[in-house]
C-alpha cells in the first residue's frame, strides 16, 4: 500500500476495528463497510456474557480522495460515519445502563461531533507516515481515530517488520495465504512514553499474558473484511486466581460499493489536506496520554480524616489496615507536597509511624520532599519515624536513584547511632534494587558501592564494620564476595556470622572455589578455633553452594570430633538434607555410602541441638516452607536460633522472613564451663531478622555482665519489638494501551500489616530459659483494571486479604544434662476471604455493580517438627505439671 491519506469516523460500541486496503481505491467510488469495536473485563477465566464493557459501532462510508499521479501507492481517503454506543453483555433492562441512552447524550454534542468528524491518514509502502485531524479535539477521541489508522497497515508479503501504530513502535509478523492475510502483533515489545512499573520481586509481582492478531480476508485484492482479536490477563503470582482480563474485539465488514465523490487535484499530500481543511494539522499515530479527570474526588486530607482511625496501632492486626493502607497510597500519589505535609503534620503520635510508612511508600517526588521536610535526623526523639521511613525505603517496590541519594545526603544530619546503622543498612538494599533494574552505574548507586564496599576496611569501630557488613549483605554486590570471604576468618563471631550468613544468600554461581576453600578452613578450623555458631554457618554455606565429593564426606568425618552440641547440629542437619530432599541431598547420599563417614558410632551422638525444615503450605501457584535451627552450648544455654521462612513461585525464591537470636557468654550463670574458643566471650543476647530479602538493624536485649544481671532481675517476659509497620509488598502500576484506541490501567497492589517481636528469659531458680518469636500480620491484595474514556466507565477490582499470627517459642531445662529441649512452632485459626466486584458506570451517575465473594475460617495447627522434639516437649511439660 503506498501512501494513503484517510479521513474516518468512529462508532461506539465497545469494539474497534481498523481497515486496510491492499489494494488501490477506485475513484468516484464509495465504499461502505460496517464497523464495530468492543472492549470486555472480567476475572481470567470469565464468560462474554458475564463480563463488563461496551462495544461503539458505526457505518463507515470510504473514497477516494486524492491520488499522487506519480505514485499509484500515494493515496488520500476519506472517512465518515455515525456511532452508537451499546452494552457488551446481555443482560435485563433494569441492568443495562446503556437503556434509553442515545449516543449525544452519552458523549455529549462537542465529542460526538469530533468522533464523527473526518480524519486522514498518510500512508507510505503501507505504513502510517502521518495522521491529521483537529487539534482541539479530545485525546481520548483522537486516539479512537488513531486506532482505525492503525488498521489501515497491512502488506502482502510473509515476514517480520516494526511498525508504528497507536500501540506504540512494535515488532508485527504477517503470514500471507490465498485470500487472507494474518497479522500478529508481540505486544511485549510495544515501546510507548507511558510506562508503568513492578515491584522487582517476583514472587510477590504480577505476570501478564497478552495477544494481538488480526485475520483480513480478501476478495479479487480488496479487504472484504478485518477482525482483530487483543486479549491481556494480568495475575498475581502467588496467587493467581487473582486475576483479571482484558478482550478488545475489532471487526471491519464490506457491505456496499456505490458511486461516489471524484478525487482533489494536488501535488502533494500537505497541500491537499490544506485545501480541503485548513484545521486539520499532522500529529503521530501513537497514542498520546490521556488526562484523567475526576470530579467530586476527595482531597487527600478528606481521605486521611475517613481513614485514619484504621491507622491506630490496635487496629493494625486486622485487615482492614492494610487495605486502608493501600487506599491512602493511591491518594497520596495525586497530592502535592503540601497536601501531604498538612497529612503529617494532623496526625496523632500513634498514628503517625503508619502514615510514615504510606507516605515513603508512594515513592513519588512529591512524597519524597514531604518525608525530608517533616523528619528531623538531628533530633533524638524522632527516631521511631525515622526508623520507619528508612524501613520503608528499604522495602520500596520501586526506587529510584534520588531516593538514594536522599539517605547519603541525610546520613551527615544524625545523631543517633541506630539511624546511622538503619540508613547505611537500607542504603545496601536499595543499591541491589536500582542494579536489578540496571542502574548500577547510575552516579549516586557508584559512589554508595565505594562507600560500603571501603567501609569494613576504613575502621576500627565493631559496631560500624558490622553495619557495612550488613549493608553489603543487602547489596548482593558480586564485588563484595571477596570481602565476605576475608570477614569470613576474622578474629571477631560477628563479622564471621554477618559474612557467612551473606555468602549464603548469592547464587551458587557466584560462589568460586576460592570461597568455598574459605568456608571449609572455617568449618574445619585449619587456622585458627572459631565459635560454634560461626562453624555451624559456615556448614550451611557448604551444605547449600553445591558441594563437591569430598566436600561432604569431610564434614561427615568431623562429626563425632566436634563439641557436644554441634555434633548434634550437624547430625540433624545431613537429616534435614535428606529428609527434605535439598540440592546436597544427592551428593550427601553418595558419601554416606562409605562406612567410615557413616557408621553407628558417628550417628549416634546425643544432644538437644537440632535441624528442621518442613512444608506451611502448598499450593499450585506458590510453595511456603519452613526451617528451625536450634543450636546450644555444651552448658545447655541457647547459642543461636534461627527461624527461616521461604516462598517459591515460578522458579523465583523469596526469603519472607528470617528472626535470628544469639546468645553468648551466659555460662557464668550456671557456673558452667565454656565451650572450646568461647572462653573470653563478652555476655549478649540479642535479634536480628531479615524481611523480604531485606536485612533490617539488630537489636540488642543486653550486652556485658551488668547489663546481663540489671535485667535477669527485671525480665517481664515481655517481647522486645524488632519491627513493626505497614510494607507495600505488591505494586504494580500498567497501561495498556489497546490496538482499538481505547486504554486500559491496571493497578495491582498487596499491603502487609506485620508486627514481629521477640524476647529472652532466663530462670536461675528453675534452671529454664525461654525464647520466643512472635509474628503478627494481615494482609491484604487488590488488582484493579479499568477501561475510562470519559463518557463511560468500565472495570473490575480482585481482591483477598487474611490475618494471621505464628508463635516460635523454646523453652530450655537445664538442670541435668542432656537437657530438655522443646520447640513450639504454632500458627492460629484464620480467616481468609476472596471477593470480585465488576461494574459500568455513565457520566448521569447511572451504574452497574456485580459483587461476588466468599470467606473462610482456616484452622490454626502446630507445625510438625522432628519426633524427638515431640518426646522432648512430653517430658518439660511432664515435669512443670
Amino acid at each position: 500500500l503506498g501512501d494513503v491519506l484517510t479521513d474516518i469516523s468512529l462508532s461506539s460500541e465497545g469494539h474497534l476495528v481498523l481497515t486496510s486496503l491492499l489494494t488501490l481505491l477506485n475513484n468516484d467510488q464509495l465504499y461502505k463497510f460496517s464497523y464495530t469495536t468492543e472492549v470486555l473485563v472480567d476475572r481470567a477465566k470469565g464468560s462474554k456474557d458475564g463480563s463488563v464493557g461496551y462495544r461503539i459501532s458505526s457505518d463507515v462510508d470510504v473514497n477516494l480522495v486524492w491520488r499522487d499521479p506519480s505514485s499509484k501507492d500515494d493515496q488520500l481517503i476519506q472517512l465518515i460515519s455515525n456511532v452508537k454506543i451499546k452494552s457488551v453483555a446481555q443482560r435485563s433492562a433494569k441492568k443495562n445502563i446503556f437503556l434509553g441512552a442515545t449516543t449525544q447524550s452519552l458523549l455529549g454534542e462537542n465529542k460526538l461531533a469530533a468522533l464523527e468528524r473526518p480524519f486522514m491518514v498518510h500512508l507510505k509502502n503501507g505504513k502510517v507516515s502521518s495522521f491529521y485531524c483537529y487539534k482541539a479535539e479530545p485525546a481520548s477521541i483522537k486516539n479512537l481515530k488513531r486506532g482505525v489508522a492503525s488498521l489501515l497497515q497491512v502488506q502482502s508479503r510473509s515476514g517480520k517488520v516494526i511498525e508504528n501504530d497507536v500501540s506504540g513502535r512494535c515488532t508485527v509478523e504477517y503470514k500471507a495465504a490465498q485470500g487472507q492475510v494474518t497479522r500478529t502483533k508481540a505486544l511485549e515489545t510495544c515501546k510507548t512514553a507511558e510506562t508503568g512499573f513492578t515491584t522487582y520481586i517476583q514472587v510477590l509481582g504480577v505476570s501478564g499474558d497478552s495477544s494481538s492478531v488480526t485475520v483480513f480476508t480478501l476478495e479479487d485484492g480488496f479487504i472484504k473484511s478485518a477482525t482483530a482479536k487483543e486479549t491481556h490477563i494480568l495475575a498475581v503470582n502467588a496467587r493467581r486466581t487473582t486475576a483479571a482480563k482484558i478482550v478488545s474485539r475489532q471487526n471491519l465488514t464490506l457491505v456496499a460499493i456505490e458511486t461516489g465523490p471524484f478525487e482533489a487535484a494536488g501535488k502533494n499530500v500537505a497541500s491537499v489536506v490544506k485545501s480541503l481543511d485548513e484545521k486539520l494539522y499532522a500529529v503521530g499515530v501513537t497514542a498520546e496520554k490521556v488526562k484523567s479527570q475526576c470530579k467530586g474526588c476527595q482531597s487527600l486530607f478528606e481521605h486521611w480524616q475517613e481513614v485514619q482511625k484504621q491507622f491506630e496501632p490496635d487496629s493494625l492486626s486486622k485487615a482492614i489496615a492494610p487495605r486502608r493502607f493501600l487506599a491512602l497510597i493511591q491518594s497520596i500519589r495525586k497530592a502535592s507536597k503540601d497536601e501531604i505535609l498538612q497529612v503529617l503534620k494532623s496526625s496523632t503520635k500513634t498514628a503517625l509511624p503508619q502514615v510514615v510508612d504510606a507516605v515513603t511508600s508512594s515513592q513519588t517526588p512529591a512524597s519524597l520532599d514531604a518525608m525530608l521536610q517533616f523528619l528531623n535526623f538531628a533530633d533524638p526523639k524522632g527516631l521511631v519515624l525515622q526508623e520507619r521511613f528508612l524501613y520503608a525505603c528499604g522495602f520500596s517496590s520501586h526506587p529510584n536513584e534520588r531516593m538514594l541519594q536522599a539517605l547519603d545526603i541525610s546520613k551527615g544530619k544524625i545523631v543517633s547511632n541506630d539511624i546511622k546503622e538503619s540508613v547505611v543498612i537500607i542504603m545496601g538494599a536499595l543499591v541491589h534494587k536500582l542494579c536489578q533494574k540496571g542502574g548500577c552505574e547510575l552516579p549516586t548507586v557508584v559512589e554508595v558501592k565505594k562507600m560500603i564496599l571501603e567501609g569494613p576496611d576504613s575502621t576500627q569501630v565493631e559496631s560500624d564494620v558490622q553495619m557495612y557488613l550488613l549493608a553489603l549483605k543487602n547489596s548482593l554486590l558480586p564485588e563484595a564476595i571477596p570481602l565476605f570471604s576475608k570477614y569470613a576468618e576474622s578474629e571477631v563471631g560477628a563479622y564471621c556470622t554477618i559474612s557467612l550468613t551473606a555468602l549464603q544468600r548469592y547464587d551458587v554461581a557466584l560462589i568460586t572455589d576460592e570461597v568455598k576453600q574459605t568456608v571449609n578452613r572455617v568449618y574445619h578450623q585449619n587456622r585458627r578455633v572459631y565459635e560454634k555458631n560461626v562453624r555451624a554457618a559456615a556448614a550451611d554455606v557448604v551444605f547449600s553452594s553445591n558441594p563437591s565429593y569430598m566436600e561432604v564426606k569431610n564434614m561427615l568425618l568431623s562429626i563425632g570430633n566436634l563439641p557436644r552440641e554441634l555434633n548434634k547440629y550437624m547430625l540433624s542437619k545431613v537429616n534435614d538434607i535428606l529428609h527434605f530432599e535439598m540440592p546436597a541431598s544427592k551428593i550427601l547420599r553418595q558419601a554416606m555410602k562409605d562406612m567410615i563417614s557413616h557408621n553407628y558410632d558417628r550417628f549416634s551422638k546425643v544432644g538437644s541441638s537440632s535441624a528442621f525444615s518442613g512444608f506451611m503450605a502448598r499450593t499450585a501457584d506458590a510453595t511456603t516452607t519452613y526451617s528451625l535451627d536450634i543450636l546450644y552450648s555444651g552448658s545447655g544455654v541457647l547459642r543461636r536460633s534461627n527461624m527461616n521462612i521461604y516462598a517459591a513461585s515460578n522458579g523465583a525464591m523469596l526469603h519472607g522472613l528470617q528472626v535470628a537470636i544469639e546468645a553468648q557468654g551466659m555460662e557464668s550463670l550456671i557456673a558452667a564451663k565454656p565451650d572450646e574458643g568461647e572462653e573470653d566471650l563478652e555476655s549478649f543476647a540479642g535479634m536480628s531478622a531479615l524481611l523480604f530479602d531485606v536485612q533490617l538493624r539488630p537489636v540488642t536485649f543486653f550486652k556485658g555482665y551488668s547489663d546481663l544481671m540489671s535485667k535477669m532481675f527485671s525480665m517481664s517476659g515481655e517481647p522486645m519489638n524488632v519491627v513493626k509497620g505497614l510494607i507495600l509488598l505488591t505494586d504494580h502500576s500498567q497501561v495498556i494501551q489497546l490496538q482499538s484506541g481505547l486504554k486500559a490501567n491496571a493497578e495491582f497492589q498487596g499491603g502487609l500489616a506485620i508486627d514481629i517481636s521477640g524476647g529472652m528469659e532466663v530462670s536461675l531458680w528453675y534452671r529454664e530459659s525461654k525464647t520466643s518469636v512472635n509474628n503478627k500480620g494481615a494482609m491484604v491484595v487488590t488488582g484493579n483494571v479499568t477501561v475510562d474514556m470519559d463518557f463511560v466507565r468500565t472495570g473490575m477490582e480482585v481482591s483477598f486479604e487474611t490475618e494471621a499470627s505464628l508463635d516460635f517459642i523454646t523453652t530450655v531445662q537445664f538442670s541435668e544434662y542432656p537437657f530438655l529441649v522443646c520447640m513450639q512452632m504454632d500458627k492460629t485459626t484464620f480467616p481468609f476471604s476472596e471477593s470480585l466486584t465488576k461494574y459500568e458506570s455513565l457520566p448521569s451517575g447511572k451504574r452497574y455493580v456485580s459483587r461476588r465473594g466468599h470467606k473462610q475460617l482456616l484452622p490454626g495447627s502446630e507445625f510438625p517438627l522432628h519426633q524427638e522434639n515431640s518426646n522432648m516437649c512430653k517430658r518439660v511439660f511432664d515435669s512443670d505439671w
